[in-house]
């Protein structure tokens, strides 16, 4: 292929040979994205119908919950169709469509994981001004502020990677067309370009970093000073879902990539891939609803109230 414009498809990596492993594929896949489903539209419900969690930490959660819905919804279908009509392909117009939504909705996600530690932080280290500074258009903003960035983000990596000419075939090693796997397709040096966004997008990643792990070191120099054993445990049960969920997000993108290029493999890389991109948005839900108490009664009293309208 010399040119990006004579291509009208892409070959996605497929996870089996064989008939039966790539059925085997589809359910395994099918199952995930229902738990995904389910997991994340029983906290949208709850959070939407119960008015004690209608509060900013809850208010920005179901923003989440909508992040993971989108973006395990944006991968998984068309892996899972792919693999029960045994194809690869995937159109021209469908692969960037893919990035673009995948590079919006995890980078959105990101930006709202780090207005949730401000908000944990304001909570915990400020709470005399946290009705003044978490008043519902401030989380407004906040949360649009979090769909913005990713949005803008989305649209200008997309616009440049798919005006770079690619010389190197339509087979993308991925199970899903990501920026890095297109790359590999381009031609020399026409993807400095891109790089050098990405470069520019890991900075200001990494400044969020930086502002979440400030955020906790001054969380845990106040937690540490409660003087009671309970008001302690009160404090961490606030931030711990938050804090694992974070560590998941950030450990998994981290691995993926910046993992040195003598142990990629094909393989090895659709592993990761799914780790990063299948396994947050499905184990999210899980996390927050574990040890969280309003949110599992919320939870009970909807399924109760599901259970008696069909009695």
């Amino acid at each position: 292929m010399s040119n990006s414009s004579s291509l009208n498809e892409f070959l996605l990596l497929t996870f089996a040979d064989t008939w039966e492993l790539q059925l085997l594929h589809f359910l395994f896949f099918l199952s995930i994205y229902l738990a995904a489903l389910l997991g994340n539209g029983l906290i949208i419900t709850a959070i939407a119908c119960d008015r004690h969690l209608h509060t900013p930490m809850y208010f920005f959660l179901l923003n989440l919950s909508l992040l993971d819905l989108g973006s395990i919804s944006t991968t998984v279908p068309t892996s899972m169709a792919n693999s029960l009509w045994d194809t690869r392909a995937i159109s021209y117009s469908g692969c960037a469509a893919q990035v673009f939504f995948f590079f919006f909705l995890f980078s959105a996600e990101y930006s709202l994981l780090t207005v949730m530690a401000y908000d944990r932080y304001v909570a915990i280290c400020r709470p005399l001004l946290y009705g003044t500074l978490m008043h519902s258009r401030a989380c407004v903003r906040m949360a649009a502020a979090a769909w913005a960035s990713g949005f803008l983000c989305a649209l200008l990596h997309t616009a440049n990677t798919f005006s770079i000419p690619l010389c190197h075939g339509n087979t993308v090693d991925q199970f899903f067309c990501e920026i890095p796997q297109i790359l590999k397709l381009s031609c020399s040096d026409s993807y400095l370009r891109e790089a050098g966004l990405l470069v520019v997008s890991l900075c200001l990643a990494f400044g969020c970093f930086v502002f979440i792990v400030l955020s906790y070191v001054q969380i845990l120099t106040v937690v540490l000073r409660i003087p009671s054993e309970q008001g302690r445990h009160k404090a961490f049960s606030m931030c711990l879902p938050h804090l694992a969920v974070v560590s998941l997000f950030i450990s998994s993108g981290l691995f993926v990539y910046l993992k040195p290029p003598s142990i990629s493999s094909p393989a090895l890389d659709l592993v990761l891939a799914v780790l990063y991109a299948v396994v947050p948005p499905t184990l999210n839900p899980l996390i927050y609803s574990l040890k969280n108490k309003e949110l599992k009664d919320a939870l009970k009293k909807m399924i109760r109230w599901v259970q008696g309208q069909h009695q």
